[in-house]
């Protein structure tokens, strides 16, 4: 593959790559040529995604980590640098639903885990590759946000707080890391079709007492395309903000998300 999308000669760590929107984007950076380190917690999964990687003629590693564990974090990232010494490319996509309840109602456990895995374990994760970056004076990393971090999903209020830090988190990174020449980005899907939507989609409607065919439809009617997007969609955003055609890019938040947010 030649051009700006080519990734050959890089390597990727993607976090949440058994499944859903982080599956995808592991095999697209495997497809445009990128070797792929793969972390997850869902361990078989995980390893047959590997197997696809490999099946393109890449090289594919996988590691188990849990984003709400510190120390397995470390783990984790210690055994990837005995075998992949270089990180070029980091996705921080892994990340949970959290609670479907009134704030008053949210159990405080609930609450830190939520932000435990969608905002301290991304930072955890990025606060380790982050420094051969710098020392190499090259490297990209995009997090997945959500426009859930913009605008109010009623019952979501710690998975939209964890959302909402990582722009944050981003647009000043992205200030820390560009004397380094480091691109830091987010991609703020909308309404992914796939499990991890339709246990939003079966909660949201179980706490609103509406069918979940209400609930689509209302999703769909707020895109200005009247659509859903697949998890490609991202995975695709992703590689772009990854590869040469961005590496003007930084400190931005693409949607991806069929018109449903437009900031």
């Amino acid at each position: 593959m030649a051009g700006g999308m080519d990734l050959s000669g890089q390597t990727a760590l993607v976090t949440g790559a058994g499944r859903g929107i982080g599956r995808e984007i592991a095999i697209e950076l495997g497809k445009h040529g990128a070797d792929v380190i793969l972390a997850a917690r869902s361990v078989t999964e995980m390893k047959a995604v590997a197997e696809e990687i490999r099946s393109m003629g890449r090289k594919a590693w996988d590691f188990k980590m849990d984003l709400s564990n510190s120390g397995e974090i470390k783990a984790a990232l210690q055994q990837m640098a005995s075998k992949c010494p270089r990180i070029d490319i980091l996705v921080n996509n892994s990340g949970i639903g959290g609670p479907t309840q009134a704030l008053v109602n949210v159990d405080e456990n609930e609450w830190r885990r939520t932000l435990d895995v969608n905002l301290t374990g991304a930072y955890l994760v990025t606060k380790e590759v982050l420094p051969k970056m710098q020392e190499s004076l090259s490297g990209k990393i995009v997090f997945i946000g959500s426009v859930t971090g913009k605008r109010p999903l009623l019952n979501r209020t710690p998975y939209a707080a964890s959302k909402l830090g990582l722009l944050g988190m981003v647009r000043t990174l992205a200030v820390e890391a560009g004397e380094f020449n480091v691109n830091v980005n987010l991609v703020s899907p909308g309404a992914v079709m796939g499990d991890r939507l339709d246990w939003v989609i079966k909660h949201q409607a179980e706490a609103r007492a509406i069918s979940e065919e209400e609930i689509v439809a209302q999703m769909e009617k707020t895109a200005a395309l009247r659509r859903m997007v697949s998890a490609r969609d991202i995975a695709l955003g992703v590689v772009f903000l990854v590869s040469d055609y961005a590496s003007n890019i930084t400190g931005i938040d693409l949607n991806i998300n069929a018109g449903t947010v437009m900031y």
